[in-house]
């Protein structure tokens, strides 16, 4: 049995976000340009969004690792922690700001 090297947050982002999409999807946003530094300071408490997770407690080494979070406990979590009340809008937010800077 092979035993599988951790994976650094940069590395677990192009896992979860799958490079191949990303090329062949030009419409494609990387997590990290989503939920930058400046974003995540701005609306949580937490300084990056790999922190964010980690104080939150999510293990998260895969793609199935995000999926497998239960909506319930991430949006509220979300809501906790963020000026948002769940995931969606949280994301639908960065996507906007993200859009925003793009434009310019």
């Amino acid at each position: 049995m092979r035993k599988h090297k951790p994976m650094s947050f940069d590395e677990l982002l192009k896992d979860l976000q799958g490079q191949n999409k990303a090329e062949e999807d030009h419409n494609f946003v990387e997590l990290d340009l989503l939920f930058t530094d400046s974003f995540m300071a701005k609306h949580s408490s937490s300084m990056n969004f790999a922190d964010f997770l980690e104080k939150g407690n999510f293990q998260v080494k895969t793609y199935e690792d995000i999926r497998n979070i239960p909506d319930e406990l991430f949006d509220r979590y979300i809501d906790r922690e963020t000026d948002y009340a769940n995931w969606e809008s949280m994301l639908e937010a960065a996507s906007r700001e993200y859009a925003g800077h793009e434009k310019k």
